[in-house]
């Protein structure tokens, strides 16, 4: 079984030396070569002999007391949308496999290094990070670790995209921990969907460059792990804050408001008990739930009649490779990106304005509350043969979307917990906020988090 322990859990074994580095690495290499685990799948390349040297180096480091930080020497996979010096980035499709390598290491990343912890892998993503489903032609589709048979590998569940080899990687122990981009949901999908916590920080928090875009006015970087804390302290080396502490919270304070409308509309049994049982926790646990719908939900939908920021951003960036390359893209990439060349520019000032309308809104009517709780996603991962044609592929794509896309597009911050009980389907709390209220969002998922396991 995977290890489940947390980085706090691994700086301790690391600063008593009950550990080492080069153990740490060994263990989440051999999990990634094991032919009959998914490894292969959701890996697109494997640093094996880097993370070795890497490793050992943290380890001399360490006996010198001079380890580059307390997290020094800890595994951790990186989606391949991420410039590393000397690498070319794929984004997760052919198209670009024959660029040039990057000059320079994406700052997010470079931080990461600094902080000492040691790349295993650039991990499997769906095609320039362009759906929520995780299904990857070109490299294969890791699959959920829920109800995964053995054998076949068209015969699982979807893990969620994008960041699909990002939430694996974790899952399954080949990392302790990953990082992943998140413009529509692309880190508390997969997350949501293999039982495990994915936070969306405040965009402008951490910066962009060095990964490439899908749509800038929604992109941003974020953590996967395995609780709420891991996520809390990537969060602060992400934004160049690695020494902040996470403030302690009750959840019997808490006033939090559950939206009536949209969220749980399409919910699936298994998701809905779970969403339930968590509710019904944190209520004896003292939080106040409030149930009403949130005027922004339906805004966003009105707002996006003529038009979305995704395809169209992502068109003005892939304009000329599809004129080119179309035939190399994944088809259902192609299809999503190719009308977002139909928007008017007249539109997307429009939506510009709208966006910046409803979000203000939203922030006055979150301002008597601490936090939204929703479902992540409304249904369990589905099984692969469920996208078998295009007319099922958008419906379960646009559900799997739905929720966590409205807070890109109200640019606040959200995390998803894993709320499911032992055996059953895995399925995720989010917890969102508006725009810069990362710390205590986070101080409140640890604190929401205790109740629910």
């Amino acid at each position: 079984m995977p290890s489940r322990r947390t980085l706090n859990d691994l700086a301790e074994a690391l600063g008593r030396a009950t550990t080492t580095s080069r153990q740490l690495v060994e263990d989440c290499l051999a999990r990634i070569e094991d032919p009959a685990g998914e490894g292969g799948r959701t890996f697109i390349r494997i640093y094996a002999a880097q993370a070795r040297a890497m490793a050992d180096a943290m380890d001399a480091l360490r006996r010198a007391n001079r380890a580059p930080g307390r997290y020094a020497g800890t595994p951790i996979s990186i989606k391949d949308l991420f410039d590393i010096a000397g690498e070319t980035t794929t984004a997760g499709s052919m198209v670009l496999a024959d660029r040039p390598p990057a000059q320079q290491t994406a700052p997010s990343i470079a931080r990461l290094l600094a902080a000492g912890f040691i790349p295993v892998g650039r991990t499997n993503m769906t095609e320039f990070a362009f759906s929520g489903v995780g299904i990857n032609p070109h490299y294969g589709t890791p699959r959920s670790p829920w109800e995964r048979p053995s054998g076949d590998p068209a015969a699982g569940r979807i893990p969620g995209g994008s960041s699909s080899g990002a939430a694996v990687s974790v899952a399954d122990g080949f990392a302790a921990c990953a990082i992943g981009t998140d413009t529509g949901g692309s880190c508390r999908i997969p997350a949501a969907l293999c039982g495990i916590t994915g936070y969306k920080p405040t965009a402008r928090r951490i910066p962009l460059q060095g990964a490439y875009p899908l749509a800038p006015s929604l992109d941003s970087i974020g953590p996967l792990a395995r609780s709420a804390a891991c996520c809390a302290t990537l969060d602060g080396i992400l934004a160049g804050d690695p020494d902040r502490a996470v403030p302690r919270i009750e959840v019997s304070r808490l006033r939090l408001l559950l939206p009536t409308n949209i969220a749980f509309a399409n919910i699936d049994d298994a998701v809905e008990h779970a969403l339930d049982r968590a509710v019904l926790r944190l209520d004896a646990a003292g939080a106040l739930i409030d149930r009403r719908a949130l005027p922004a939900f339906d805004q966003i939908t009105e707002a996006h009649a003529r038009g979305g920021f995704a395809a169209t951003e992502a068109f003005a960036w892939h304009s000329r490779l599809l004129a080119t390359d179309a035939h190399r893209y994944d088809p259902r990439v192609a299809s999503r990106i190719l009308p977002g060349g139909d928007m008017s520019g007249a539109d997307y000032v429009l939506l510009t304005q709208a966006r910046a309308h409803i979000t203000r809104q939203f922030e006055a009517d979150m301002a008597p509350y601490d936090a939204l709780i929703l479902p992540t996603v409304p249904i369990a991962p589905p099984l692969m043969t469920e996208f078998a044609t295009d007319v099922s592929y958008r419906r379960l794509n646009f559900l799997l979307l739905r929720n966590p896309s409205a807070i890109n597009f109200l640019d606040g911050c959200a995390i998803s917990l894993p709320c499911h009980a032992p055996d059953h389907p895995p399925a995720g709390l989010m917890l969102a906020a508006p725009a810069m209220q990362d710390a205590t969002l986070l101080a409140m998922a640890c604190a929401i988090e205790a109740v629910l396991s």
